[in-house]
């Protein structure tokens, strides 16, 4: 299983200007296009558990394993 990043950029509800980038990460054994195809279960847990925010687009990618902390 590899890792991939579900990247979610979400605004407040209460201010649609603030948005923010979070990082969702989990092991699968897909590629890049079949996790964004198959993201929405994940953006609608999250939104459920942060219901002050909205999900307005969303990419995956790899981890980069070379950032620096």
């Amino acid at each position: 299983m590899n890792m991939i990043n579900l990247v979610l950029t979400v605004c407040a509800v209460a201010s649609p200007n603030t948005c923010e980038e979070r990082n969702l990460s989990f092991a699968a054994d897909f590629s890049l296009k079949q996790c964004a195809m198959a993201a929405q279960p994940y953006i609608a847990q999250w939104v459920g558990e942060h219901p002050k925010w909205t999900a307005v687009r969303w990419r995956c990618e790899y981890p980069h394993h070379d950032d620096k902390a």
